[in-house]
């Protein structure tokens, strides 16, 4: 399981560049990173190399700041390498809320975050159909 830093941004000009600012100033490496925004406010939330300390630092400065479990997996790199991981996920019930991909890849394989609607049996999943999981240490890392 990875952790997430999920943080509430006004939508207002420098925000996000802030919360840049603030990682840079700490030292702390953004692996990935998905924003969704309304007409007020956006949702930012990142993979980075020391969630435990980006949270700490991020609220010491004001942020609205939460950790959640992410699932990270590998899917071939080919056209239906994503959907066949979503369609076992899918056969068993499981529901993803949303996910992102990282930019670069590992071999041949995408890298992807989930958010499911069950983390635990959505793991049971996965290993059950021989998906490759991405540890923690190797994205901290790269």
């Amino acid at each position: 399981m990875l952790k997430q830093v999920s943080l509430f941004l006004e939508n207002k000009p420098g925000r996000l560049a802030h919360v840049c600012r603030v990682m840079a100033q700490e030292d702390i490496n953004i692996r990935a990173l998905s924003i969704a925004d309304t007409t007020d406010f956006g949702v930012l939330r990142l993979i980075v190399d020391n969630p435990d300390l980006a949270e700490e630092r991020l609220k010491a400065r004001g942020f609205l700041v939460s950790i959640t479990d992410v699932v990270g997996i590998k899917v071939d790199d080919r056209p239906g390498g994503l959907a066949d991981a979503l369609d076992q996920l899918e056969k068993e019930g499981i529901s993803v809320e949303y996910m992102y991909a990282f930019l670069g890849k590992c071999g041949n394989q995408a890298m992807v975050i989930l958010r499911l609607n069950d983390n635990a049996k959505g793991i049971e999943i996965i290993k059950k159909c021989n998906m490759e999981f991405m540890t923690p240490e190797e994205v901290y890392q790269i």
